[in-house]
């Protein structure tokens, strides 16, 4: 053994990924200190200047209640009133000025990854390649091959819904009035369940028919075993016919009760404490906006799939079940 080799470390290791998080940990509360002294927190009604008064005015200035911010007001001649919770007024709220920039975003990023195409894809290609084969591999895993026809918007939907859920947890979101998660706002929600509402019923008619349809759920057929038998027939197809409407109710109130929540728990949470546990709260906001927007995306594929299916197809799968030794579908 030479003398170099004698003097030279055998066990030199680089740094340890534990120590690069404390390290990041232990400078995020050093600069939430250095922060909290040069630019001293102040209530959101009164703004910069003003001391805070308790640990209200940290908290309030965190959120956004689910009234949203009007950037531009289409109608300033009628004002609405305070108290008012559902009301029709034309304006560009701050979750539809943030919409646009989401799905701006979104177009821009699939145009630049996607143009010029080649055999040898680049890193770009590969990886929305990789991200949209792995979104049909899942719904096609679900729906079987009739899923595959409705991948495009299975995929547009999670994608701009985990954009616009991932958005609400930039630092400058809720410090700047017209910027907002567009999920955390009802109306955005629920705008998104009505376009999956009338997709999957308008996929069931056109593939069954206005008649084929309808005949799902108000179902004739019970009579020819007795009146008692058509009528509970006909009382469950009805309950099924109304319930139908409920399901663009459950979809957004669903997605926005999540988003909306995660972020008055997380202002609350980063009002009350310093850094550590918020940066734990905000990794489990990521994981739970991703959930979020597979559910909303998910359950709209799966009631497209179950109004292109007629009562002949399950009839037929109840009277010929799958074999147990049948393989079922990658999950």
């Amino acid at each position: 053994m030479t003398d170099a080799q004698a003097t030279t470390p055998t066990d030199a290791r680089p740094p340890s990924r534990r120590n690069l998080f404390i390290g990041l940990i232990v400078a995020v509360i050093v600069l939430d200190i250095v922060a909290a002294i040069v630019v001293p927190p102040f209530p959101k009604e009164t703004g910069p200047g003003t001391p805070i008064t308790g640990i209200g005015d940290l908290i309030r200035a965190n959120l956004e209640f689910p009234a949203p911010h009007v950037v531009y007001d289409l109608d300033p001649e009628h004002e609405v009133a305070p108290e008012a919770i559902v009301f029709n007024h034309a304006s560009i709220s701050a979750p539809l000025f943030t919409m646009w920039f989401v799905a701006g975003f979104l177009l821009i990023v699939a145009i630049l990854l996607t143009r010029g195409l080649k055999m040898l894809p680049s890193r770009g290609q590969n990886f929305i390649e990789w991200a949209y084969e792995s979104l049909e591999n899942w719904a096609v895993s679900l729906g079987g091959p009739p899923a595959r026809r409705h991948v495009p918007l299975f995929a547009t939907l999670f994608l701009f819904i985990l954009l616009s859920n991932w958005s609400g947890l930039l630092p400058f979101f809720g410090r700047v009035p017209e910027f907002r998660a567009p999920t955390s706002d009802v109306n955005v929600t629920l705008g998104l369940a009505l376009v999956a509402f009338f997709y999957y019923h308008y996929q069931g008619i056109r593939a069954l028919g206005l008649r084929g349809y309808l005949g799902k759920f108000f179902v004739f057929s019970g009579f020819k075993e007795g009146l008692g038998a058509g009528l509970i027939g006909l009382f469950v197809g009805l309950i099924e016919f109304l319930l139908e409407f409920i399901k663009p109710i459950t979809l957004s109130m669903r997605l926005f009760g999540n988003i909306f929540g995660g972020e008055v728990a997380l202002g609350v949470i980063t009002a009350l404490t310093i850094a550590i546990i918020p940066i734990g709260m905000l990794s489990l906001e990521l994981l739970l906006n991703f959930v979020q927007a597979l559910i909303f995306s998910t359950l709209t594929l799966m009631y497209t799939i179950i109004a292109m299916e007629g009562h002949a197809e399950e009839h037929h799968e109840e009277a010929h079940p799958a074999p147990a030794y049948a393989e079922a579908p990658a999950a």
